[in-house]
Formats: C-alpha cells, sequence, structure tokens
C-alpha cells in the first residue's frame, strides 16, 4: 500500500488535543492572550486575572546550568508570572522539576540591586494527562508551610500548582479539562478555546497546523538518521576492536592506533573474554 504523506499529517492533525504540547503552543499563541487568560482564570479561580503578555515556548536560560522552555509563559497586569506546562507522561512532571521551573521563573524577576520585597508572586502549573498524585482531586496546591507553627502558610509568593485532566465535573474546571481532551471543536465548552481550536483544526490555520507537524517530522527523522549511524558505526567500531583483540593486539595499541575510546575497548575486551 502506497504510504500518502498528506492524508497521514491530516490524521496527525485531527487527532491533536490541547494535552499536546506542540498543538497546545499554536493554540496558545502570544498573539492572542484570551485563551491563556481563560485558562489561568478558572485554574487560579480569579475572574479578574489579566494576561499583560504571553508567548509559547518562552525560553528561560540559565547562565550556568540548565535553561527551560516553558510551553506557554504569561505576565499578569499586576506582574505575576506564569508557567504553564503540558504533561503526557508522570515522569515529565516530576515534583523536582516544578521547583527548577520555578527558580528559573523567580531567577528573571528582578533587576539588578532591586530590594527582595519587589519580588512578585510565580506560579508553576502542570496540567496532566493522568492523576499523578492520585487523590481523585481536579486541582492540587503545593505551598511551602512552617512545620513547627502547625504548618503555617509560609507566604513567599511561590505556587506550584497540579491539574488533573482526568477529572470530570460540571464545574468550571470539570469542563476546562473537558475542553483539553477533546478533538473535535464542536464539542468544546469554552467558546474562545473551541473557535482557537477550529482555526487551526478546520479554518486558515490548519495549512499552518499541517506544516509544523511536516517540519516536526523531518526533525525527528534527522534525529533518528543520526542516532542510527551512530549505532552503526560503534557496532563497525567494535567489530574492528575485537577481530584486532583476536589478533593479538593490545588495547592500548588499539586506543593509540585508531583513536578509539578506552572505554570501548574494554567494554568489547570483557564481552570476548
Amino acid at each position: 500500500m502506497r504510504f500518502d504523506k498528506e492524508k497521514e499529517i491530516n490524521k496527525i492533525v485531527d487527532n491533536f488535543r490541547l494535552l499536546d504540547d506542540d498543538f497546545m503552543s499554536k493554540v496558545f499563541d502570544e498573539k492572542d492572550n484570551s485563551c491563556i487568560q481563560l485558562v489561568l482564570r478558572i485554574i487560579l479561580d480569579d475572574e479578574g486575572l489579566v494576561v499583560e503578555a504571553s508567548s509559547s515556548q518562552k525560553e528561560r536560560k540559565s547562565i550556568t546550568g540548565h535553561s527551560v522552555k516553558f510551553d506557554v509563559y504569561a505576565k499578569t497586569g499586576s506582574g505575576e508570572e506564569i508557567d504553564v506546562e503540558i504533561q503526557r507522561t508522570d515522569k515529565g512532571a516530576a515534583p523536582q522539576r516544578a521547583r527548577y521551573n520555578s527558580a528559573l521563573l523567580d531567577s528573571g524577576m528582578l533587576s539588578k540591586n532591586a530590594d527582595y520585597s519587589n519580588l512578585k508572586s510565580s506560579y508553576v502549573i502542570f496540567i496532566t494527562e493522568h492523576d499523578i498524585l492520585k487523590a481523585g482531586k481536579a486541582i492540587y496546591h503545593i505551598e511551602r508551610t512552617i512545620d513547627e507553627l502547625d504548618n503555617l502558610y509560609f507566604n513567599d509568593g511561590s505556587h506550584i500548582i497540579y491539574v488533573n485532566s482526568e477529572y470530570v465535573g460540571s464545574d468550571s474546571i470539570g469542563q476546562l479539562m473537558h475542553d483539553f481532551r477533546c478533538t473535535e471543536p464542536s464539542e468544546m465548552k469554552y467558546e474562545i478555546l473551541k473557535n482557537r481550536v477550529k482555526h487551526f483544526k478546520e479554518e486558515g490555520g490548519r495549512n499552518s497546523m499541517c506544516k509544523s507537524v511536516e517540519e516536526y517530522g523531518k526533525k525527528v527523522a534527522k534525529e533518528v538518521a543520526k542516532e542510527v549511524a551512530k549505532e552503526v558505526a560503534k557496532e563497525e567500531k567494535e567489530k574492528t576492536i575485537a577481530t584486532l583483540l583476536k589478533k593479538g593486539m593490545t588495547a592500548e595499541w588499539i586506543h593509540n592506533t585508531l583513536n578509539y575510546p578506552t572505554k570501548l575497548i574494554e567494554q568489547v575486551q570483557k564481552s570476548i573474554s
């Protein structure tokens, strides 16, 4: 059967949900803050929240360590900074990642010599495909408390929130999670999200979405090809090392003559000894 690339790409776009981070990044574009504003108003239970600026896949660099890309970054009118992450796997929403993202959010909030009291609140929000905390709740708020003072709220302005997309309910968060699970725009509850998703699935934005899928596929194919080439090269090296060792060549000779890694030579030695 002949492979129909265009048909397959269209099928991928048809099956996209807001729980797919690449699709979400398109829908929550920086040109339009209305979608992320709606989501944050519901999750943070704040009808008056105003998103002043937002962007998808915003990189926050660490000078000395690991940099991150926030799926959706938002800044409110009052200066609060928010990172929203979509996580299909439980591993991707590890507590340590939430902690690290929170630290990087904070790292860019104060200008040089600014007083710490000027540090605004920050939020790291994980919308997870599964209920990774396994308590059946729609939403989980993680806050710092003081053990010795009967878990008194520390109030440092740092907030971590997990939203369980498996949650089903008629309340606002339940309807929002319903929309995140939807593949069909017509079945979505919130008009703002419905119209934006419809744009990328059925209207003018579909071509750009299909193009993004195709470009992503090419990128993945190149990366896979590189990895396969590395594996093939490694196998050829292993065969060469094994042959030379059997002919009486020393590990030192192989390393110095062929510049093969000592660790690889030692692994081959062990396998044939």
